[in-house]
């Protein structure tokens, strides 16, 4: 089969607007779902994050037994450092989420043009909630983002309102993604929602993980 790169969070918090640290990560169900589904499709993932460092998950996001089950995977607590990462070694790219994202990969330019070579490339390039963020940085060679008139989904301004923090965010995932010229579509806060654009696959939140990760599957095949 073949191996999916799963670009993750590095980030241990949020700064928000008013200066706190909202502590985060990347959201387990976003990355446990998708990475059981791939190997039992018979596919490998690796991971990478900014750096290289250990990423770690979201306390809000751990139910029974997902720590011991994030500790038994193989690669993730000693990453691939995002910057030496050459995309063409990997048939699909994966981001999952939490808030992490918004810390980290929203501004990050190595992950931007990981993002940039896989589309140009014709690979699928899949990400679920907030992983969106790391499509804001990604330009084409003459400065337009890859999304622009792309229709995607991701974490709803709704969703971050009653989650409680859309009040302190330094920026918005939905209003951020259509701002760059893409057709966002939302579904119901936490409703499982999955969207394709061609090999552009996106999720609009936790609920979402396992229908992006088929969808993968299935582009993969």
């Amino acid at each position: 089969m073949s191996t999916v790169l799963f670009v993750v969070t590095a980030a241990r918090s949020w700064t928000l607007s008013d200066g706190t640290e909202h502590p985060t990560g990347y959201w387990a169900e976003e990355l446990l779902a998708p990475y059981r589904l791939l190997t039992a499709a018979g596919h490998d993932v690796a991971f990478a994050t900014p750096g290289g460092v250990a990423p770690v998950a979201d306390a809000a996001s751990l139910a029974e037994g997902d720590a011991e089950s994030l500790a038994a995977i193989a690669g993730l607590a000693a990453p691939l450092v995002l910057a030496d990462i050459d995309p063409a070694d990997y048939a699909a790219v994966y981001y999952p989420g939490g808030h992490g994202p918004m810390q980290d990969l929203a501004v990050d330019s190595d992950s931007a043009a990981v993002i940039v070579a896989t589309v140009a490339a014709g690979r699928p390039l899949a990400a679920v909630c907030h992983g969106l963020a790391a499509l804001l940085p990604a330009r084409t060679a003459d400065g337009e983002s890859v999304i622009a008139g792309r229709r995607i989904t991701g974490f709803s301004d709704e969703e971050e309102r009653i989650g409680g923090l859309a009040d302190r965010a330094p920026f918005l995932l939905e209003t951020s993604l259509r701002s760059l010229g893409a057709e966002v579509v939302v579904s119901d806060p936490w409703s499982d929602h999955t969207l394709f654009d061609g090999l552009l696959i996106t999720g609009q939140n936790p609920q979402s993980s396992a229908s992006a990760a088929r969808a993968l599957i299935a582009a993969l095949a």
